[in-house]
């Protein structure tokens, strides 16, 4: 699961199928990349992927990655088979226009930075570096909830870290982190979460984070460790 700014859904094909002309080989032509329109349904965020600018993003959760999304490997789509094919890891779906590829955390291979190495132990049975129970809130309701969760330490290549959270409903949700300060959650059509307000306060050693109507509370040490 991975994200978080949807562009609005004007087509869901590469613009070529909109009236451009698509260029030999699947391939966009220059800058065509740029001006391609994500749809919602794949809850695509970032600015780039594996560097800003690229034509590929990363993708958030959504009723149509959902089955795609796994700690151990992030999912990404490109506008074309090709693109995606470049990237190194599995191409396992295409929605949308949006060719799906996964690719499996410190891949060499995958056409991006290897991710920060750490030292961590994972959970047994489990993906995560770390598991706990943190306060949780729904419905636009106060964090009296308890919800179950994991995180992912030096998730991103650039050493970001992710947590995921179970919601009461089964379905979870993912957030960012840049160091112990969150900075952005998936967000999926299904849910209406794509067009949500994502805040956070801090007090001390706790960030709490509201999310649309959704609030939760993460402590430092279980990014730190500490």
């Amino acid at each position: 699961m991975r994200r978080l700014i949807l562009a609005g859904a004007l087509c869901a094909l590469p613009l070529a199928a909109c009236g451009g002309e698509a260029a030999e080989g699947d391939t966009m032509a220059e800058g065509e990349a740029d001006e391609f329109l994500w749809p919602e349904s794949v809850a695509a965020f970032g600015e780039g992927y594996p560097e800003a600018g690229d034509p590929c993003r990363r993708l958030g959760e959504s009723a149509a990655t959902s089955n795609w999304l796994d700690a151990s490997a992030m999912l990404v789509g490109c506008p074309t088979a090709e693109q995606a094919g470049q990237l190194g890891g599995e191409i396992v779906d295409e929605v949308d226009g949006v060719t799906l590829v996964s690719i499996p955390m410190g891949d060499e291979n995958a056409g991006m930075q290897s991710p920060v190495e750490s030292e961590d132990a994972l959970v047994a049975g489990t993906n995560y570096n770390a598991t706990t129970i943190l306060s949780c809130g729904f419905d636009g309701g106060p964090p009296t909830q308890s919800c179950n969760a994991g995180i992912v330490r030096n998730w991103g290549e650039d050493g970001t870290h992710l947590i995921e959270v179970e919601k009461p409903d089964g379905r979870k949700r993912a957030i960012f982190l840049n160091g112990t300060e969150p900075y952005g959650a998936d967000s999926a059509q299904a849910d209406g979460s794509a067009g949500w307000d994502f805040e956070t306060s801090r007090d001390g050693d706790r960030v709490t984070i509201s999310y649309g109507p959704e609030t939760y509370v993460i402590v430092d040490a279980m990014v730190t460790g500490g």
